[in-house]
């Protein structure tokens, strides 16, 4: 699933310094953007949804990005599978709808049809010498983690589940297996998929950029996280049933993943990301309280989530071309709440609907200045870390292939 890298690839990877942005080809170079998904997201874990969106056999969704596709499917024993929605025939996509139930997955060219195990059940005026064994779907690599499925399609997959296991204790208390999607929204940004992940990983624009995030979230401001913030957060932290630790865990030594999770206290006042800082919905797992904290949970670079008392918010950056690429979102609840009774939709994705406007506008300007032709890269803040820490695993990942 490689193709050969830019015959350049290495001086251009040479010619990174660390502690500085990227220089402009890689993001505004063909050739570098078809390595990025052959090399960087072709052998990456992505999450792809939730198990909610196909509790019955048959059921299943899309993921699409870039030029690739994947079905997520759930077959007749209940277990949920992954394959690449490619046609072993003649390369046709074989499900063209986003979703939905069905019995068979059948080609639209020529018919050949698939089970839900991604077998060949049909595969008309093939001969004699023809073995339908052979031609099944491409399995992905699949995990289900508290819920959230995470697909790899490449060959060989990055260890995940060592840390995967680290945090399943942390992410337990929030009965992540058991929510439901209460909106999901996309928002197209004019500008390489890089910038787009970059922003995410840091907060040092935070407080010029997102006036209605910064009124609520520390993160903006990390000297505003003194003992008077942090304490009264961690002690009702544990009242409320979670675990007393903010820990960011290291990467598992494979250049394609990493892991990450820490609670941050909100402004007191604030008991959820809340555009006035009251309970959204009902309380997710198993917490009996609000503490007035919040929860970064990165599960490999491309997987970001937000996870409030009441709420989650999942972040991805999904490239479509060289410059162009969808800000997801998807807002998830407890599984039992009902809109109208337990959550009103518009307040839940209030704050997240808003930033992301915000993101839209600050990520196309970023790429409108990174476009001309005088840019130079400038060094990182010290609250930029994450950007560096995306930049090593990036920069080996397409180095290595």
């Amino acid at each position: 699933m490689t193709t050969a890298p830019p015959a350049d690839l290495r001086d251009l990877i040479g010619s990174c310094q660390s502690g500085f942005a990227l220089p402009r080809p890689f993001y505004t170079r063909p050739d570098i953007y078809e390595h990025d998904i052959a090399a960087y997201w072709n052998h990456s874990w992505i999450w792809v949804g939730h198990v909610c969106q196909i509790p019955e056999p048959g059921d299943y969704f899309l993921f699409d990005y870039a030029q690739e596709s994947l079905i997520i499917t759930r077959n007749r024993a209940g277990d949920v599978c992954a394959y690449l929605n490619i046609c072993r025939h003649r390369g046709s996509r074989v499900c063209t709808e986003a979703h939905g139930n069905t019995r068979l997955f059948v080609c639209p060219y020529h018919a050949w049809s698939y089970d839900l195990n991604g077998q060949l059940r049909g595969g008309r005026e093939m001969g004699p010498d023809f073995d339908p064994s052979q031609y099944g779907l491409f399995k992905a690599h699949l995990r289900v983690f508290e819920g959230m499925i995470f697909v790899c399609p490449a060959e060989v997959a990055p260890e995940i589940d060592t840390g995967l296991e680290r945090l399943r204790p942390l992410a337990a208390p929030f009965g992540l297996d058991n929510l439901r999607i209460a909106h999901s929204a996309s928002y197209p940004v004019p500008a390489n998929w890089k910038l787009a992940v970059e922003n995410y990983m840091e907060c040092y624009h935070c407080a010029p950029s997102h006036k209605d995030y910064s009124r609520s979230h520390s993160l903006k401001d990390p000297a505003s996280m003194t003992p008077d913030l942090l304490d009264p957060m961690r002690d009702k932290g544990r009242a409320a049933g979670l675990p007393d630790q903010v820990v960011s865990l290291p990467n598992t030594g494979d250049h394609g993943m990493n892991f990450y999770y820490r609670r941050y206290p909100l402004y007191p006042g604030y008991q959820t990301g809340s555009q006035t800082g009251t309970p959204l919905a009902p309380l997710l797992g198993t917490l009996t309280g609000y503490d007035g904290g919040t929860t970064d949970l990165q599960i490999g670079i491309l997987n970001n989530f937000l996870i409030y008392s009441d709420h989650v918010v999942g972040y991805r950056f999904v490239p479509r071309a060289l410059q162009q690429t969808d800000i997801q979102i998807v807002w998830y609840v407890r599984g039992d709440a009902q809109e109208g009774r337990d959550y009103d939709r518009a307040a839940l994705t209030w704050l997240w609907h808003v930033t992301s406007l915000d993101d839209e506008r600050i990520i196309r300007i970023n790429q409108e200045g990174v476009n001309a032709h005088r840019f130079v890269p400038g060094p990182l803040s010290q609250m930029e870390w994450g950007v560096q820490a995306f930049y090593d695993h990036y920069l080996t990942g397409i180095g290595h292939r």
